[in-house]
């Protein structure tokens, strides 16, 4: 195990932007339970975090081979923005974030930036959280309808999740996380944050999260 993964794994269990709670579900958004909750807005707050979350942005960017040749950082909108401005301004890069949709009014925009400066550069999307990818991939087809090359995707965390990774290859995207969920269990079993009891229901929760949560509710 990477011990990038397992510091920025820690980290994001001491600031609190992911929880686990296995025997007592959040309820998410979507109306579904599930046993972890992440919210990496929260690593936002402290200079220290923010320095840290950033600084290993930079290094999984720059060891990727695939990734080298970027002249753009694109950021997903909004959850990506800070951490996207902040790696393209440390690396000196242009820098634009893109919503999932087009705006309803004014231009309609999706794609906010000066798209002139960016079109025919290569782009590194950054994204704080993959889940299902769906939003993410949007992101990735907008900035290739616009000119724009993109060499891949950097998010701080992903679940994980099977259809995720298939979606990803289907559309061409390489993508690397500092963390993700199997990397968060190891690290929560071994600061005593869950019981080994608990591990179980975690892995068969990100199985099949739909079914998961249907049968929290019998």
């Amino acid at each position: 195990m990477y011990p990038r993964k397992i510091q920025v794994a820690g980290t994001l269990l001491e600031i609190g932007a992911v929880k686990l709670q296995p025997r007592d579900p959040f309820t998410w958004a979507s109306g579904r339970f599930a046993p972890i909750y992440c919210n990496n807005r929260k690593a936002m707050t402290s200079p220290e975090t923010r320095e840290e979350i950033v600084s290993h942005l930079r290094k999984l960017l720059l060891e990727s081979e695939e990734l080298k040749a970027v002249e753009t950082i694109a950021a997903v909108s909004t959850s990506g923005i800070l951490w996207g401005a902040l790696l393209a301004d440390d690396l000196g890069l242009n820098f634009v974030y893109v919503r999932p949709d087009k705006k309803g009014h004014g231009t309609q925009g999706q794609i906010e930036g000066d798209i002139d400066t960016v079109q025919g550069t290569k782009a590194v999307v950054v994204e704080d959280l993959i889940s299902t990818g769906g939003s993410s991939l949007k992101v990735v087809d907008a900035l290739r309808d616009n000119g724009v090359e993109v060499l891949g995707m950097i998010a701080i965390f992903t679940y994980g999740f099977p259809d995720a990774a298939e979606s990803f290859k289907k559309s061409d995207v390489w993508l690397g996380t500092l963390t993700d969920y199997d990397t968060l269990l190891e690290v929560a079993i071994s600061t005593d944050y869950i019981s080994a009891d608990d591990v179980a229901t975690l892995k068969e929760w990100r199985k099949d999260p739909l079914k998961w949560s249907e049968e929290q509710k019998t």
